[in-house]
């Protein structure tokens, strides 16, 4: 599931910074795959590290709020 959910969420956010940054341009798609990998690079293993806090936290929420 991290992995999915990164090369999806990475795929997204940084189609959308790049379009931001440089519009619909003839060098789009190089400019977008390039920063696509890089911020798959940075997203995966802090997906990895983060997911146990992620976690508990998720849970420290659901208990605490029960009636």
């Amino acid at each position: 599931m991290p992995l999915l959910l990164s090369v999806m969420m990475t795929f997204v956010v940084s189609a959308i910074s790049t379009f931001k940054n440089i519009g619909l341009a003839h060098n789009f798609a190089s400019c977008w795959m390039a920063a696509w990998g890089m911020s798959w690079v940075i997203a995966f293993p802090t997906l990895l590290l983060a997911l146990p806090l992620v976690r508990r936290l998720v849970a420290v929420i659901v208990f605490t709020s029960r009636p």
